[in-house]
Order: C-alpha cells, then sequence, then structure tokens
C-alpha cells in the first residue's frame, strides 16, 4: 500500500474516532442533565407509549422564558419525544391511527397546540436550535387550555391517569398542567380532525 494513502487513512481513522467520542461524550452529558423515561399505559386492550427526555427547572423560568410562547418545542429535551399506540384513539375527541408518532408542543400563555406528526428524527432540534418538525407530516393537532397548579413541578413530567372511561395525558411542568383526553375509537363515530 502507497504509504502516503496508509498515513492519510491513520489520519481520517484518528479525526473519525475524535468526533464519535466527543458525540458520545456530549450524548451522555445531554441525559445527565435530562435523562430520558418512558411512561407506559395499558387498560381495557389498548397500550400507550411515551418515550421522553425530562429536564430540570434549576430556579429558571420555563414558559415564556426557556420554552417561549409560540413557538413549536421538542417537548422535552434531547431527542424528539414519542408517542405510541397500538389502537385507534381518540384525542380530544380527533381521530388518530394506531402508529408511533413524534409529539411536539406550541406553548402559549393560556392555551397551548398538540402536534401529533408522523416521521421521526434524528434528534429534537437542528443544529440552528430549531425544532426538527416538519409540518406537512402533522397528522393531529389539538389546541387544549393552559391549567395552572399550585405545587411547581421540578421536573418535566409527562404521565397517564385512567378516570372513568377517559385516559388523560398530562403534561406538566413548573406551574403549568396540560390535559388531552383519550378513548379507544372503536365503535365511536368519528369527525375526521382538521388541520
Amino acid at each position: 500500500m502507497n504509504p502516503t494513502l496508509k498515513k492519510s487513512l491513520k489520519i481520517i481513522g484518528a479525526i473519525t474516532a475524535v468526533i464519535l467520542a466527543i458525540a458520545f461524550v456530549l450524548r451522555y452529558d445531554t441525559k445527565a442533565h435530562s435523562p430520558q423515561d418512558t411512561v407506559h399505559f395499558k387498560s381495557n386492550g389498548i397500550t400507550l407509549e411515551v418515550f421522553y427526555n425530562r429536564p430540570y427547572k434549576k430556579d429558571r423560568e420555563i414558559f415564556g422564558g426557556l420554552v417561549p410562547y409560540d413557538e413549536v418545542w421538542r417537548t422535552g429535551a434531547n431527542e424528539a419525544t414519542t408517542f405510541q399506540t397500538d389502537k385507534d384513539i381518540l384525542v380530544d375527541g380527533s381521530l388518530l391511527k394506531a402508529g408511533k408518532y413524534t409529539l411536539w408542543t406550541i406553548p402559549g400563555k393560556e392555551t397551548w397546540k398538540v402536534i401529533f406528526n408522523s416521521q421521526m428524527y434524528p434528534w429534537g432540534i437542528d443544529l440552528e436550535k430549531k425544532a426538527y418538525r416538519d409540518p406537512q407530516y402533522d397528522v393531529l393537532v389539538i389546541e387544549t387550555a393552559v391549567n395552572k397548579i399550585d405545587n411547581n413541578v421540578e421536573q418535566f413530567t409527562i404521565s397517564f391517569e385512567e378516570r372513568n372511561d377517559l385516559i388523560f395525558l398530562f403534561l406538566s411542568w413548573d406551574d403549568t398542567r396540560i390535559s388531552l383526553p383519550i378513548k379507544e375509537a372503536e365503535g365511536v363515530e368519528v369527525a375526521e380532525s382538521s388541520i
């Protein structure tokens, strides 16, 4: 093998190894500050799952500060948050087909838009720190009221709760909570969602 080619390959290999090591350290570091979590819900034949990363408040102003109003948020940190359902469901009365979606939000002072997008993305934001979401793949957009809560939630939390015959998806952080009612779509007359 040509000595110059051999030397070039070694240099390229070393640079690649350094880049991979830096990427690994940065990814590990971001996970340490915003650990990942998966929330499962299973009841009456329906299975729901949310994968997300959970940043901390750390005495910061969250909504209207760290998370600007009226801009798309990845709904957590690091990777884009994902929502998965094994059955067709109604989210606040609108149909969402069985499948896996990325979950995005647009927080506002009085209402939030919650967006289910059919594409998976390599990370939650791009190099310009803008949400990776491509709106042409939005399959459902729901607007819901903001609820202020008395006890501040230190770490961003997504949870499910079953009440009567409804499942509620809650997103809570700082003094803010939003909720979306969910039920299985089987046997229910459904209006098409408008996007």
